[in-house]
């Protein structure tokens, strides 16, 4: 077990109400720190009052953005648990980022430890509201002070977490997407499997473009040919054409695609529930065309935040995919209920996803 040293603040927040508190605006008291120093390891680990970082202005993470994140969530169950959802899946995807970008490698068991000792801390701000939960920020940044392009020897480990209120304030609404054809996120041999926050950032003038033109969110093509959909936002997307279910490929070591939990979770259940889920390549000419031919049934996109995001319009080019008549569609009704149902506690967990936490 991790023997973390616990420093409560001497000035708790006041809390806002549940049915205000947004997705990502408000932080709890306190975060959570381990440092790593080369020849030394991981020591120190911490709890302390939520705060800024001392930080030199030479850091590498400003300079070569030697940083990543991972990003999960807490929720409050109605016999007044506080539980997580297969945050070791999290633990390891963050080890294969930090190793991507030449990172210290947290070991698992620290990383579910800590996340699961500063909830345990900040319980109080674990959400009551249904749909509401605490969202759980831990990330990796480089501290080496030095300029020059080479691998930091020095890091921190760091979570923050924000009471987060329900992702769909209006309910679960089909959203419209852009299928952007211009810009890329990501290329062979890249970064777009891990979650660093550059592959963020080259996303955001897409995201601006589109939402001036009253789209959503954006659908990437892949780098090279521009022809294969691959992910929406932050989110993996799913489509249901005529019966079969098609997502892009996601390698937990190399690839384009982020391998995301819930795109995971939402394999295995549509694979328990008897459908035939195509991992692969699937055209955008080929999405539009089963539109065309009455085929495409429904799309949606998995996340942390959203869980699910039904989609109800593809606009690509000149042409517009119409999906479901704007409606949520059954499958993707069916696989939201699960999921929430599963990590909020409403509906037995079959499958050991769930880890307890006080």
């Amino acid at each position: 077990m991790l023997d973390i040293k616990i420093t409560k603040t001497t000035t708790p927040k006041t809390k806002a109400p549940d049915d205000q508190l947004g997705f990502g605006k408000v932080f709890s008291d306190h975060m959570f720190i381990i440092d790593y120093n080369e020849g030394q390891g991981w020591h120190d680990a911490r709890i302390v009052p939520y705060g800024p970082l001392p930080m030199d202005p030479s850091a590498v993470v400003f300079h070569y953005a030697q940083e990543c994140f991972e990003g999960l969530k807490a929720y409050r169950t109605a016999e007044d648990k506080i539980q997580l959802f297969r945050p070791d899946c999290n633990a390891k995807r963050m080890q294969n980022t930090q190793e991507r970008l030449c990172l210290p490698v947290i070991p698992e068991d620290i990383f579910v430890d800590a996340v699961k000792a500063l909830v345990e801390v900040e319980k109080d701000f674990v959400p009551h509201l249904d749909g509401s939960s605490l969202y759980i920020r831990p990330f990796t940044i480089a501290t080496t002070a030095q300029l020059g392009v080479h691998a930091a020897h020095d890091a921190q480990f760091i979570i923050i977490c924000s009471p987060s209120g329900a992702y769909y304030a209006a309910g679960l609404a089909p959203i419209k997407i852009y299928v952007e054809d211009t810009y890329t996120r990501a290329a062979p041999g890249g970064t777009g499997f891990i979650k660093c926050g550059g592959n963020y950032a080259a996303s955001l003038l897409a995201g601006e473009i589109a939402e001036k033109r009253g789209y959503s969110q954006v659908l990437w093509l892949d780098g090279l040919e521009q022809k294969y959909v691959e992910e929406v936002g932050a989110m993996n997307i799913f489509f249901k054409i005529d019966g079969k279910v098609y997502t892009a490929y996601a390698n937990d070591t190399d690839g384009t695609v982020l391998p995301g939990v819930t795109r995971r979770s939402v394999i295995e259940l549509l694979e328990e529930w008897g459908y035939d889920v195509v991992i692969g390549k699937l055209a955008i000419e080929t999405i539009m065309q089963a539109s065309k031919e009455g085929k495409l049934e429904e799309v949606f996109g998995t996340g942390t935040a959203a869980v699910i995001s039904p989609v109800k319009q593809l606009d690509y080019k000149t042409d517009v995919a119409y999906i479901n008549d704007g409606e949520i569609g059954p499958l993707t009704q069916k696989i939201y209920d699960t999921m929430t149902g599963i990590q909020w506690g409403r509906l037995p967990d079959t499958k050991g996803w769930i880890v307890p936490v006080c």
